[in-house]
């Protein structure tokens, strides 16, 4: 396991609550970017310490390998003079509770710094120009420390997922010219539940069926038959998903749990009762009734993905 510090202060909502990182290629005039280079060294299971405005907000796992795409179209204004092309590497974030300042933990922290590529000053300012940096073991540890088992956590959480055949399908898409920038960029953001396909998500889904929670700042578009199943169109379909929070969303993607058409609650024999106890999932909760496009969704679900 590797660790990178990532400096978000222009993009960190949007990369966050995105699932992912991006970064140009190169500078402004052409030059080679260690910092930029930094994205291809990436790998999966890799953490990423994300910090913005002076803390720690929040920590991510790397879950896939870097990829060249187009900016990102909510990036706006920021960042105009970037090339449009760049690296994209898919990470999932988890917002901590306890955000860290580094700047007030620098007597532990500044024997720590790499002499070369530091994302700190030794006076705890963030470097500027400094996009994502390698972090050393010592300091990584030092950082480990402070957050108090917070980066455990999240690392505890956040399963890497492993999808050869999703890898394969994003790739294809990436590289098919026979379809526009803006369809690609769609197609591979509603992978991570983000984008087009997120809003038609969300005009049909007020909430999570099984928390109630409907603060979407907490919540998941995650697809009801696999993204990597789907063509084009099912890939972008809103009927085609659920809002979910994140421990329901990984129990739903891993098949442990699914739905009957009339909304009741499915558990899979595969799912250990004390996780069922733990996050209070009752087999006999019911939701409302699915509509008749959903339904067909989840019979694909039912039966090529639920562990009976």
């Amino acid at each position: 396991m590797n660790y990178w510090w990532v400096n978000q202060n222009q993009t960190y909502v949007h990369e966050v609550g995105g699932g992912y990182l991006w970064s140009p290629k190169v500078n402004a005039n052409g030059r080679q970017n260690r910092f930029y280079d930094s994205m291809t060294e990436a790998v999966p299971g890799d953490v990423v310490f994300s910090f913005c405005d002076t803390y720690i907000k929040a920590i991510g796992v790397v879950t896939g390998t870097c990829q060249s795409a187009p900016k990102p179209t909510e990036f706006g204004t920021t960042g105009e003079y970037w090339a449009n092309e760049g690296w994209y590497l898919p990470v999932r974030f988890t917002e901590i509770n306890r955000p860290l300042r580094p700047k007030d933990h620098m007597s532990s922290l500044a024997p720590t710094l790499p002499q070369k590529y530091s994302p700190l000053q030794a006076n705890g300012n963030g470097n500027q120009g400094v996009y994502l940096a390698p972090v050393p073991a010592p300091m990584a540890a030092e950082l480990s420390r402070l957050l108090n088992g917070q980066l455990e956590a999240v690392i505890q959480t956040s399963p890497l997922d492993v999808d050869p055949e999703a890898d394969a399908a994003e790739k294809a898409i990436r590289e098919d010219t026979a379809i526009t920038l803006t369809e690609r960029e769609q197609l591979v953001k509603a992978r991570v539940g983000q984008g087009l396909y997120r809003s038609r998500v969300e005009m049909l889904e007020v909430g999570c069926r099984l928390t109630g929670v409907t603060d979407r700042r907490f919540l998941r578009a995650s697809h009801i038959k696999p993204w990597s199943k789907s063509d084009s169109r099912e890939k972008l379909d809103g009927n085609n998903g659920l809002l979910l929070a994140p421990h329901v969303d990984h129990l739903f993607d891993k098949g442990f749990i699914s739905f009957s058409d009339d909304g009741a609650l499915l558990t899979s024999k595969a799912l250990p009762e004390q996780v069922q106890i733990a996050w209070s999932l009752n087999p006999a909760t019911k939701t409302t009734r699915f509509s008749e496009r959903q339904a067909m969704y989840l019979a694909y679900h039912r039966a090529n993905v639920f562990l009976c």
